[in-house]
């Protein structure tokens, strides 16, 4: 749906409002559009989407439940800041989990999964396609990965944490985008990965998965560097509304 002029929000239609204003506002906020910190009036962002002030308003009661959205007093809110302590407790719940379930599932693992993927590894190289764009098929890809020993509840728990730092990892690698070595490096760091499975060794892949981890984090940590809040929570960079 096209946009109104200026505005990082795209128009939606009038069925099912509420649910469509909540997933769109979800959308921006979690690709980066809304920014950390930038603050807008409720009526001013049912402008933008074409609706009326009452669902912005379920809609953003439901946002901040889930910790995207901060009510401010009268009728205003602000994208809740992005706290680089919280990304460092997801990572470190990752750590725990994923380089373990790798040295497992690389004993048992297809070799012919192993090939779809290093081809899958390949896109993430394109120069065209930035972070939002191959971001479901990333968190495919290390699904695949682990899928081989992973349990129901395996899963759940780290579709959790993957959502959970959903929002940090596409705004801090879509500040990369730009960067064309960026590409090469997300193409060669998922094929240093079926590279570690094809070995079958597991202290090889443990090591290599939490090598992963821990470069993807820094990297994403870098790129957020400039939202990271002070100790009153509010963020380093000053405040913007949802026009810009």
């Amino acid at each position: 749906m096209a946009s109104a002029p200026g505005s990082p929000l795209r128009r939606v239609e009038s069925r099912s409002v509420v649910e469509q204003v909540t997933a769109e506002i979800r959308r921006a906020i979690i690709s980066g559009s809304l920014e950390p910190g930038q603050e807008f009036s409720l009526r001013e962002l049912a402008g933008h989407l074409g609706v009326s002030f009452i669902p912005v308003r379920e809609a953003l009661r439901s946002l901040e439940t889930e910790g995207l959205v901060l009510a401010r007093p009268g009728r205003s809110a602000a994208v809740a800041p992005v706290h680089l302590d919280d990304l460092h407790g997801i990572y470190r719940l990752r750590h725990r989990l994923e380089p373990e379930m790798a040295s497992r599932s690389c004993q048992v693992i297809a070799s012919d999964v192993l090939d779809d993927l290093e081809r899958e590894a390949a896109s993430f190289g394109r120069e065209d396609l930035g972070v939002d764009e191959i971001y479901e098929a990333h968190q495919a890809f290390h699904l695949a990965l682990l899928a081989p020993v992973a349990t129901e509840w395996d899963i759940r728990t780290l579709t959790t944490l993957w959502r959970a730092a959903e929002r940090y990892i596409r705004i801090g690698f879509r500040a990369l985008d730009p960067q064309p070595q960026e590409h090469r490096r997300r193409e060669h760091a998922h094929e240093d990965l079926i590279t570690a499975f094809r070995t079958r060794d597991p202290q090889a892949v443990e090591q290599a998965v939490s090598q992963h981890l821990e470069r993807n984090e820094e990297l994403a940590r870098s790129a957020l560097s400039r939202y990271e809040t002070g100790g009153d929570g509010t963020s380093s960079e000053p405040g913007r509304t949802a026009s810009g």
